[in-house]
């Protein structure tokens, strides 16, 4: 009789095959989750001011959920290529972000908002990478480009129906509200949950090892072997150096149009926020698709690109119909690198058994970018002017396609494995 180890796992052979109701619940997921997460940001910053809090304590709970996302990343990553039930973690998370939504809804105290925060900059480290382990998961490696770009669709989705309701409800009643909706949004989202089934989720895929089949942990390889992977290092040094750009931009352009009174700002940041978002979701699907024809390295180079050029163009201009028009190359760079940056990290890391990981120490470089972007670029501002600080911008976004153009190989596998995983990417 075989050991519990060494049997087979019916649900996880070669000709393993997710079922669509498992895939539509994807869908969902993405479009729901992400709606929950808008909620986040920019609306507790205006919630708590309206709670008559000072700019230096809502500044300090922000920056202490930003650091708990950052430290979550690696730890996340290390939790997900061990645990097997990813569903458990995601719904961990969502429990923690609707937590946090209730602390700052009901009881917004100086301490407990700084406990809900750090509780929901945790879940950084885990809903996304875990979102991507659940796609690997269903679908595979061959169709993982298509898969990822269907998620990014959803998502953006939902991001824009989530922040138009959450204005609408802000307006007609109050920022209470809007963290009541976030907890509402919770209830779809597990039963979004629900409906991916667990047998349907490959253990061994969704951690970068889509050879193994059977019930115990698959065999990973040495951490070390990141570090001697040319395409994750020059991948993640291009994240960084693309965040480090990109995270300042839009906070300061919107600073721009206040200095220069322009009388419908709140109205023309908010078109700034959610273009690119249309952006997005018109074309993440085709860059799926075209990640396949095309390679990864194409793309990225689109998608890197897109930044220094909108730099440019910032700082030549604060006209306000101009700039709406410019911040469409924000679309096309959300959309290649949130494709991408899973996909590259699963060629990356196939076979190694630490995809996740992998995706915790590129998270990290981003959020390292992100953080220091805006203290930065805000001295540069201050110190020499609004064209020479998108001057600035513009010259550290072209190092970052410097080095996707001489040191980032293409990822993409040389004979994409023919397998029944292809037409399951809805």
């Amino acid at each position: 009789m075989l050991t519990p180890a060494t049997t087979p796992l019916p649900s996880v052979t070669a000709e393993f095959s997710p079922a669509l109701a498992s895939l539509h619940g994807l869908d969902r997921v993405n479009f729901f989750l992400a709606g929950v997460l808008a909620g986040f940001g920019p609306y507790v910053a205006v919630y708590l001011a309206d709670q008559s809090w000072t700019q230096e304590r809502i500044g300090f709970v922000l920056s202490a959920g930003a650091l708990a996302g950052l430290l979550s990343q690696v730890p996340g990553g290390e939790l997900l290529d061990t645990i097997r039930s990813k569903r458990a973690l995601v719904a961990l998370g969502v429990a923690m972000v609707a937590i946090s939504a209730m602390i700052i809804e009901f009881r917004p105290s100086f301490p407990l908002v700084l406990i809900g925060l750090a509780l929901q900059g945790i879940t950084g480290g885990i809903l996304g990478p875990a979102i991507a382990a659940i796609s690997l998961g269903l679908v595979g490696h061959a169709a993982l480009p298509q898969r990822l770009g269907r998620n990014q669709r959803f998502a953006s989705t939902g991001s824009l129906v989530a922040a138009a309701l959450m204005g609408l409800v802000g307006y007609a009643f109050s920022y209470h509200a809007i963290f009541l909706l976030v907890i509402a949004l919770t209830l779809p989202l597990f039963a979004a949950l629900a409906h991916i089934h667990a047998a349907d989720i490959h253990f061994g895929r969704s951690c970068g090892a889509p050879d193994h089949h059977t019930s115990a942990r698959p065999a990973r390889a040495g951490r070390a072997t990141l570090w001697k992977s040319p395409a994750l290092l020059a991948f993640g040094a291009c994240l960084f150096l693309f965040q480090l750009a990109n995270a300042s931009m839009l906070p300061l352009a919107g600073e721009a149009l206040i200095y220069q009174g322009e009388s419908r700002s709140s109205l023309v940041v908010s078109a700034l926020i959610v273009l690119p978002q249309i952006v997005v979701a018109a074309m993440a699907p085709w860059i799926g698709r075209q990640a396949n024809q095309w390679g990864r390295r194409p793309l990225l180079l689109i998608g890197l690109g897109a930044l220094p050029i909108r730099a440019l163009l910032f700082a030549l201009t604060t006209d306000s119909p101009l700039l709406l028009v410019f911040q469409l190359l924000d679309g096309v760079s959300g959309a290649m690198v949130g494709v991408l940056t899973p996909l590259v990290i699963a060629d990356a890391t196939n076979g190694t058994g630490r995809y996740n990981i992998a995706q915790g120490l590129v998270g990290t470089a981003s959020g390292i970018g992100a953080s220091v972007s805006t203290a930065l670029f805000g001295i540069i501002a201050t110190g020499f002017g609004h064209t020479a600080v998108f001057l600035s911008i513009a010259s550290v976004a072209l190092v970052a396609v410097l080095i996707a153009w001489f040191l980032m190989p293409e990822t993409r596998p040389s004979i994409a494995p023919q397998s029944p995983e292809r037409p399951a990417v809805m």
